[in-house]
Order: C-alpha cells, then sequence, then structure tokens
C-alpha cells in the first residue's frame, strides 16, 4: 500500500470535489481519485440549475436539504473564487415555472400556496407580468410561478473551482486511475485497490455518481439505485432571447454568460448509453420552440448526454455502511447533484468526524440496501 490518508474519496465529479474541499478545510489528509477527467461526467453535463422550489415538493425530505444548500451559494461562490480563481458564474435572477395547460396553472398555484404557507418566496404572474421581463416566450403560456430564490451556476466551473479550492488546501488528485476494489478487514475498510496500486485508509467515501454501483457490488453492496440518461443541447444567440431560466414540464431553458441557452433534458432510465439521438434532441427542440419560438433562428452549438444517479424512493444516500465500518456513500442525487453539493459536502464531513444530525435520517443507506451475497 501507499501513503496513509485520512480519507479516500473515489470520484471526481462535483459531489466528490465538494467533500473534498470541506475535509480539507477541517485539516484532513485525502486522496481524490478519479477514472477519467475531472468533472468529465454528469457534473459537466448538468444545465447548472439551483431549482430547489422548481424540482422539489414541500413536503419532501429532500426539500429543506435542498434550500439550505441553495442559500450555501452566494458566499460559497467567493470562497472558490478567492482560493482557486474561478468564477462559478453564480447568477440569482430567478426562475419561471411556467404553465401550458389549465390544469398546470391549478398545480403550480397550490404549489405556490403550499410553499408561501412554509415561508417561502413564490408568487404567480400573469402572461402579461411574465412578458414584463420575458417578452420573447411563447403566447402558449399561460402563466407562471415565479420563483425569485431558485438561480443557476456554471456546472462545470464549480465542479473545477471545489477541485481547484481542495487542490490548493492540500487534497492530492490523481485522475486517470481506476478504483477496481475496495479493501477490508474484519468488517472496516482499510483502503482501495486501483491500476496503479493500492492506498490506504480507514475512511473511503464512494461519491461516483451512477457509477457507485459497480464498485459497491463488487464488495458485496447493492443500492437501490439505477441510471437515467439526459440528453441535452445549446444555442448560440446574437441577442438575449431570456433572462430568467424558464422551467417546464419536459424542458427547461436556461441562458448562460455569452449568449448561450441550455435545453434539457430527456429521460431514459437504465442505461448507461452516452449516445444522443436524433429523436431526443427533436423532442427537445419542439418543447424549446413551445416556450421560446424565437429560439428557431439560433445556431446550434452543441449536443450531449449525461447518466445521473436515480435511487427507487428518489432520495439520495448520505452516510455510513452499517456493516463496514468507514465506508461512506454520497450518491442518487439524480437531478439535483450541483444544487445538493454544497451541503452534501458538509453532511458527509459531519459524518466522517461523528457528529450526530437528525437530518440525515431519510438519506441513510439501511433504508434499502441489499446485500449481494452473506
Amino acid at each position: 500500500m501507499n501513503s496513509i490518508y485520512d480519507a479516500i474519496i473515489v470520484g471526481g465529479g462535483v459531489i466528490g470535489g465538494s467533500i473534498a474541499f470541506q475535509l480539507a478545510k477541517r485539516g484532513k489528509k485525502v486522496l481524490l481519485l478519479e477514472k477519467d477527467r475531472l468533472a468529465s461526467k454528469a457534473s459537466s453535463a448538468a444545465a447548472g440549475m439551483l431549482g430547489a422550489q422548481a424540482e422539489l415538493d414541500a413536503d419532501n425530505p429532500l426539500f429543506t436539504l435542498a434550500s439550505r444548500s441553495r442559500g450555501m451559494f452566494p458566499a460559497l461562490a467567493e470562497e472558490l473564487k478567492d482560493i482557486s480563481g474561478i468564477d462559478i458564474e453564480l447568477v440569482n435572477k430567478g426562475m419561471f415555472k411556467v404553465a401550458l395547460s389549465s390544469d398546470q396553472v391549478a398545480e403550480l398555484k397550490n404549489m405556490i400556496r403550499v410553499q408561501q404557507g412554509a415561508g417561502l418566496e413564490a408568487e404567480w404572474l400573469s402572461t402579461a407580468e411574465i412578458r414584463k421581463t420575458e417578452p420573447l416566450l411563447s403566447d402558449e403560456i399561460k402563466g407562471a410561478m415565479f420563483i425569485p430564490n431558485d438561480g443557476q451556476v456554471s456546472a462545470t466551473r464549480l465542479s473545477l473551482a471545489f477541485t481547484e479550492s481542495a487542490a490548493a488546501l492540500g487534497v492530492d488528485i490523481k485522475e486517470f486511475v481506476h478504483v477496481s476494489d475496495l479493501v477490508t478487514e474484519n468488517g472496516c475498510v482499510t483502503g482501495v485497490v486501483t491500476d496503479i496500486g493500492g492506498f490506504s485508509s480507514e475512511n473511503v467515501i464512494v461519491a461516483g455518481g451512477a457509477w457507485s454501483a459497480f464498485l459497491l457490488e463488487k464488495s458485496g453492496i447493492r443500492l437501490d439505485s439505477y441510471p437515467v440518461k439526459g440528453e441535452c443541447f445549446s444555442v448560440l444567440t446574437d441577442r438575449p432571447l431570456l433572462e430568467k431560466t424558464i422551467f417546464s414540464h419536459g424542458c427547461y431553458l436556461v441562458p448562460k454568460v455569452g449568449g448561450r441557452i441550455i435545453v434539457g433534458a430527456t429521460v431514459k432510465a437504465y442505461t448507461f448509453d452516452q449516445k444522443v439521438s436524433l429523436n431526443g434532441i427533436s423532442t427537445l427542440i419542439e418543447r424549446a420552440t413551445q416556450l421560446l419560438p424565437a429560439i428557431k433562428g439560433t445556431e446550434l452549438e452543441k449536443t450531449w448526454a449525461g447518466i445521473r444517479p436515480q435511487t427507487g424512493d428518489g432520495l439520495p444516500y448520505f452516510g455510513e455502511h452499517p456493516a463496514c465500518k468507514g465506508l461512506f456513500i454520497a450518491t442518487g442525487h439524480y437531478r439535483n447533484g450541483i444544487l445538493l453539493s454544497p451541503i452534501t459536502g458538509v453532511l458527509i464531513a459531519d459524518i466522517l468526524e461523528r457528529k450526530a444530525n437528525p437530518e440525515w435520517s431519510p438519506f441513510r443507506l439501511d433504508r434499502s440496501i441489499q446485500p449481494l451475497f452473506s
């Protein structure tokens, strides 16, 4: 075995990077291992929405955690830029969750009532009111829920800011290193096996997104999780078409720095196939045009697909494996990995330091763990 670390993190995306950053801030000696380039999978495929109120129901156990994580971004953006020099391009202009039918109008108005009852900011705007800030939106839109505190960031920049900041604080980062197995002894983790040798630690954190399952299953652990493919495309505009993020059933439009708009995302479960399909992109173009007709005249920049980790009950896994001391898992964030990355780093660092918190309970591993063999 090589050097002994306080913690080894498997996965160099936004979740692994956030955990590495938080542990480094607490003075831990950390090794982060990534089988490809940093932020090369779901983290770079994401649109970067911070849609705590747009994406989640107020009675979802994840809602409070997501709202707290969203609130961490302003201070985090400054901290990461001070350390790494990377601007994560945080935009706090709010989000429109739009209705295209009378049923959706009723659904959104009810959502607003619930969220206002919980003390959150949200309001209903008519089509005429929406057009004051977004005059190019379609006549088909029947109104929208305006969420002033749901923002966005550059997903890739956030991921790299975490890892660059972690490295600046002393984290040892190795790219293109494949972790083939976990090393355990007497029910405790003692390190990992890789294609460049072994590394020792009494704390191993698996944060490899949808690919976490492969490593865990080799160690006899099966989580109730599965991959979900999402296709996206981006366009370039010669003039601003949108100010705020537009979120609807089956499509979102996220205006970025430099006149880009990201459009997403399709949903196809149980596949690791990252090829972009003509059918998927055609569907997105149709949905985007329904929301913003002017997008038809833009320049197609690129298309891509990412694989997101989903779980059977829709909640991520945070915590220590109940049958293997020192093995920690952080996966299953699905569409909310970017949004949840700040709070996930803090939670995993707290769990590793044995700091109890009742907020972890809905996300504990033993709610659905299945042994593959005894």
